[in-house]
């Protein structure tokens, strides 16, 4: 990998060091029961805070999905690029992003449920596109730096 290309992946990853704290607090959704009513913002702290009242299991999971997964993975990822961590960790770094990518998933399942009902008002909030371009970005940093890394290691190509 090129001194370039690694240090641009250092950026890319380094800065969802800064992004995934402003996904976390941004507005995901903006929610409200019947047109009547105005509409509260929820963000993942929020709805964090908001499951700890009634399901601390349930928000420890979200805290482990939704904060410490995407987390870990940046740093791991980190690490990986700049040559501090070997090569046989990149399987883990595939896990971690699966765990990151959970929490997307259900986000996408509550607002179809909630949509679906029909009881209540859904907006979707700049926050959740915000988290889902970092978890995405999180993702093609690992797919792209798994194939640079296996590309230098396998050596060039015989005919």
């Amino acid at each position: 990998m090129s001194r370039r290309t690694q240090l641009t992946l250092r950026c890319l990853n380094l800065s969802l060091l800064v992004l995934f704290p402003i996904a976390w607090v941004a507005p995901l959704m903006r929610a409200g029961f019947l047109p009547l009513f105005g509409l509260s913002e929820i963000s993942v702290l929020s709805g964090i805070a908001g499951l700890w009242q009634t399901d601390v299991f349930l928000a420890l999971i979200v805290v482990l999905f939704a904060i410490l997964a995407p987390i870990a993975k940046v740093l791991s990822l980190e690490a990986l690029i700049s040559n501090r961590l070997p090569a046989r960790v990149k399987p883990w770094l595939f896990h971690l992003g699966r765990l990151a990518m959970a929490d997307v998933f259900l986000i996408a399942i509550y607002i179809t449920v909630i949509k679906g009902i029909g009881v209540g008002r859904l907006e979707i909030g700049w926050g959740l596109y915000l988290f889902t371009f970092c978890v995405l970005l999180s993702l093609a940093l690992s797919i792209f730096t798994t194939v640079k890394t296996e590309c230098l290691r396998s050596g060039p190509l015989k005919d």
